[in-house]
């Protein structure tokens, strides 16, 4: 082949023949900013339309908080009165306390939701097809966590506009600054599911996992009290509360809902996204990882 066919064949070379064309002593042609930009726009707009397809996702997304805030808020506010204590600058009712918290609670059960699609792609085999890409496998996962991300946004929006009508009405910048905030919090616990999910081995063992971690997260948290009356009943508890990365979460959002930051919750969190997203990306190795132990990306 000449030059010029060479030069031709490396130009038209498919990402499916890189291993052929490396035989042949052709060097695959690196991937540019569109081809990444391509893949990553793919990815997280397979994520929405599979969202915006299960219409029971989306109903069972905010009928499970607002029941919280309906009922359960209703039937303690008076039991549970919440003093002035930062970002708060007033007395304040139960409901709009426990906001930030159903918050929370709405992108922690997303987030195990698209635990469950990674577990379900895997059996299917739609996983493989994914990870077998020329693209880095980081970016790839990081792309799947961001498509999960987004479609926490439009939960928690939902969840907040039908909340507005229920008298619970933070500042209306607080409705933009909460946005980073939800953004972290929300790479957290889908890192967090993220990796979970290369140690779940079946679809059928999902459920037992979520009662084990979704639960303990959310009650041991500041999303229905604060924490300064769980320290007066306990202060063991009170510690596995602070240790507890969904109650820095939560923080981090009340605090954005009235533009102010908390400096603290915001380290915890983003130490703790790190730390997961490294665990997903070392786990999805299939030399390394939890997944090369269970026969590659498939899950076999």
């Amino acid at each position: 082949m000449s030059v010029g066919g060479a030069t031709e064949a490396e130009g038209n070379l498919q990402p499916a023949s890189r291993e052929v064309g490396r035989a042949w002593g052709v060097a695959p042609p690196p991937l540019g900013v569109h081809a990444y930009f391509t893949c990553f726009k793919g990815i997280v707009w397979r994520e929405v339309l599979r969202y915006l397809h299960q219409r029971e996702r989306f109903l069972s997304a905010l009928v499970r908080p607002l029941v919280w805030l309906f009922i359960f808020a209703a039937g303690f506010r008076q039991t549970l009165g919440v003093s002035i204590i930062p970002p708060y600058e007033t007395y304040i009712l139960y409901e709009v306390f426990i906001t930030p918290g159903l918050i929370g609670m709405i992108q922690l059960f997303n987030a195990m939701q698209s635990s469950l699609s990674m577990v379900y792609d895997r059996e299917t085999g739609a996983m493989r097809t994914l990870l077998v890409s020329p693209f880095p496998r980081s970016f790839l996962l990081l792309s799947k966590l961001v498509g999960g991300v987004a479609v926490s946004l439009l939960q928690v929006y939902t969840f907040l506009l039908v909340a507005y009508f229920w008298e619970i009405e933070p500042p209306l910048f607080g409705y933009l600054t909460v946005l980073p905030a939800l953004i972290l919090s929300g790479l957290m616990l889908g890192s967090m599911a993220l990796f979970m999910s290369s140690v779940i081995r079946q679809l059928e063992n999902f459920a037992g996992v979520m009662n084990f971690v979704i639960f303990p997260m959310f009650f041991a948290s500041s999303a229905l009290y604060p924490l300064w009356r769980i320290k007066e009943s306990s202060v063991l508890l009170y510690q596995i509360c602070q240790f507890n990365p969904f109650t820095h979460a939560v923080e981090l959002i009340r605090f954005a809902l009235y533009g102010q930051v908390n400096w603290t919750s915001l380290a915890i969190v983003l130490a703790f996204t790190a730390v997961f997203l490294g665990g997903a990306i070392y786990a999805y190795n299939p030399s390394k990882g939890l997944i090369a132990r269970r026969g590659g990306p498939g899950g076999s």
